[in-house]
């Protein structure tokens, strides 16, 4: 699946506030519940938490990939946000998140779903393209990079 069959234009945030990971996480929520209406957002928050405690999604290099299953769905979905100030989200390499990605897959994951994980991880881990994210200003210039940055990135990387 390509990036843009995961993640639609109005699932991008761009010079969000957010006051820590958990408020972060509650933004996620908001923003992937758009796309499934019929699941409360307090789940998919309870969902995301819960996968924070088995470990944390924090990458390195200032992004993040909180993900989570959640019933009730059956493909992938992503939103990305932005940060106008980083937050403090437990990385391994101790520094701020401003970059953070959100993705919901079906309870029951298949070969599809850990791909649309794969591509995720190898977007974010582009020194690049993360780069050109931070340079952006509106969230339509965010999700163009995004995508125009990740076309690339697979071109590059992806199997």
């Amino acid at each position: 699946m390509s990036l843009q069959e995961i993640i639609k234009p109005d699932g991008v945030l761009c010079n969000a506030m957010a006051r820590s990971k958990k408020h972060c996480l509650e933004i996620l929520s908001e923003l992937l519940v758009r796309y499934h209406p019929d699941i409360a957002s307090d789940d998919i928050f309870e969902c995301l938490i819960e996968r924070e405690r088995l470990g944390c999604t924090g990458l390195e290099r200032g992004a993040a990939f909180p993900h989570c299953r959640v019933e009730g769905i059956d493909a992938s979905v992503a939103v990305m946000i932005k940060l106008s100030e980083p937050v403090d989200f437990d990385s391994p390499d101790g520094e701020p998140v401003d970059i953070v990605f959100g993705m919901i897959v079906p309870h029951e994951v298949d070969d599809s779903h850990r791909a649309d994980i794969k591509l995720v991880t190898q977007v974010l881990a582009d020194d690049g393209l993360r780069a050109r994210l931070r340079e952006m200003n509106s969230s339509k210039d965010l999700y163009d990079a995004l995508i125009s940055g990740a076309a690339m990135t697979c071109q590059a990387n992806c199997a």
